[in-house]
């Protein structure tokens, strides 16, 4: 379906995307996640046809789309501030591109015929009643919810069976049950449709809860691309694994064939690339799941000091540091860990973790 080929992007004179190759394959949903001013938005609007690179490809179903104008690629677009018309009832908003879609086609001087306007009343209707809004046909815009409003503009961007939808932070301006409720909707809606989706967010959860495939945005490069379980499993990089938040990442120094020197005392190294003696290398420590530990591969003790306690919920947040090297190494920002129990500031603490190696 589609592909970006080595595309790069300035901004200001600066890199914003450099390289960027990936595709999207027929009913799958792709969700491109980053920090906010990673070039997400940039790129949605490039595939659209709304900016351009100032170099690579897209291509659709293997035709390349550079002299392709943005009204005939056919793509929906969905973002966070809704874009709805507040002049036009909900079934207008709804029929607004379909309408237009009819009417670019219509070689009658006359406007739809009969069978068409009937055509565009049923597909309206059917649309709301995908999201949930049916009878709402008559209603004003601004008689709706946030999580409604939301729900009319992907109603819009399906009406014309697009040939692949993109989502722009769609729900960053909904609080966490709208979210929740509305992020469920759409991931059964594109499943149902089998429209070729791209998302783009800054928000973990929605990523993971949405995504048949997951591409990690950093520094202009995509870093990681894997289904949601591939890229929790396996980060393959420092960036990745601190872009996650899925546990702690410090820096150690190799000091024999097995054996790392960090600021948490001496680690066995199991890593499945070879590394020399003196080489720095970043390690990923998780929280063991439990207080015993047994039987997990690569899980050892270490030695903390605790700097600052917070209580999240049911637990209680840790920020320490590493007490074995006495200050010959300390991480920048400490480590954080979670315990049941509230140590006291200063006291050293023994925890157990899971430790692998990242290339």
């Amino acid at each position: 379906m589609l592909e970006v080929r080595d595309l790069f992007k300035t901004y200001e004179n600066k890199p914003l995307l450099r390289g960027i190759s990936f595709s999207v394959s027929k009913g799958e949903t792709v969700c491109l996640l980053g920090a906010s001013g990673s070039g997400k938005s940039t790129l949605l609007r490039m595939i659209a046809g709304l900016e351009f690179p100032e170099s690579g490809q897209f291509l659709f179903n293997k035709i390349d789309l550079a002299q392709t104008p943005p009204h005939i690629r056919d793509f929906g677009l969905v973002f966070q501030d809704y874009g709805l018309f507040p002049h036009l009832d909900i079934f207008n908003n709804v029929a607004f591109g379909l309408k237009m879609k009819i009417l670019e086609s219509n070689s009658s001087l006359f406007g739809m015929s009969r069978q068409q306007a009937v055509g565009l009343q049923s597909r309206v209707t059917e649309m709301l009643e995908l999201v949930n809004l049916q009878g709402f046909e008559k209603r004003k815009v601004t008689d709706l919810s946030g999580g409604e409003q939301q729900r009319v503009a992907l109603a819009r961007a399906l009406a014309p069976q697009p040939r692949l939808l993109m989502f722009d932070e769609p729900l960053g301006a909904l609080d966490k049950s709208l979210k929740d409720d509305l992020l469920n909707q759409i991931r059964t809606i594109l499943h149902k449709t089998k429209i070729p989706a791209i998302y783009v967010t800054h928000d973990q959860d929605e990523a993971f809860t949405i995504a048949d495939r997951i591409l990690l945005l950093h520094d202009g490069e995509i870093i990681r691309d894997g289904t949601p379980d591939e890229v929790w499993t396996n980060p393959n990089s420092a960036s990745a694994a601190r872009m996650l938040g899925m546990g702690n990442v410090i820096e150690g120094m190799v000091i024999s064939a097995n054996k790392v020197k960090t600021e948490v005392g001496t680690l066995t190294l199991n890593c499945k690339h070879k590394h020399s003696k003196n080489e720095k290398v970043s390690l990923l420590l998780k929280q063991s799941p439990s207080p015993s530990g047994r039987g997990v591969r690569g899980e050892v003790e270490i030695k903390l000091k605790v700097e600052d306690v917070l209580f999240k919920q049911n637990q209680f947040e840790v920020k320490a540091r590493g007490a074995a090297l006495s200050g010959e190494a300390v991480s920048k920002g400490g480590l954080v860990i979670h315990l049941k129990d509230a140590p006291k500031i200063g006291q050293i603490i023994r925890v157990k973790v899971q430790v692998e190696c990242l290339a």
